[in-house]
């Protein structure tokens, strides 16, 4: 419980540092933290849970605000993980974009990555 209570608080504050500020000075604070590690499958599934859990009480916590407070999560307990973001292939003239939260070869959030063309990592 303690642990949905400090995912709630991540995503709420991610949440609004990215109504007050822009994303990429969000990125830096999180790519700041050492996090040399990769992650077990145990603690993705965890931070997975928390992130996804705590996003549905908070309005508007869009894929890119799970992504930065699941990565800031998993920085924090030393375990690297990068944002990868991409837009919706063959969707004519709207762009459709979303963010992924990746460790090592496993995503933690944000579902497949089929249909998507990759844009750019963040991270480690």
């Amino acid at each position: 419980m303690l642990f949905l209570a400090h995912c709630l608080l991540v995503v709420a504050a991610v949440r609004l540092g990215l109504t007050l500020f822009s994303y990429n000075r969000l990125r830096r604070r999180v790519t700041q933290l050492d996090a040399p590690h990769e992650a077990g499958i145990g603690d993705l599934r965890r931070v997975a849970w928390g992130v996804a859990a705590a996003a549905r009480l908070v309005p508007y916590a869009s894929c890119l605000t799970q992504a930065i407070s699941g990565q800031y999560i998993l920085a924090r307990q030393g375990n690297g993980s990068k944002i990868r973001i991409g837009i919706e292939r063959d969707t004519g003239t709207q762009l459709k974009a979303h963010a992924w939260l990746i460790s090592g070869n496993h995503i933690v959030l944000g579902g497949s990555i089929n249909g998507f063309a990759h844009l750019v990592d963040h991270g480690q």
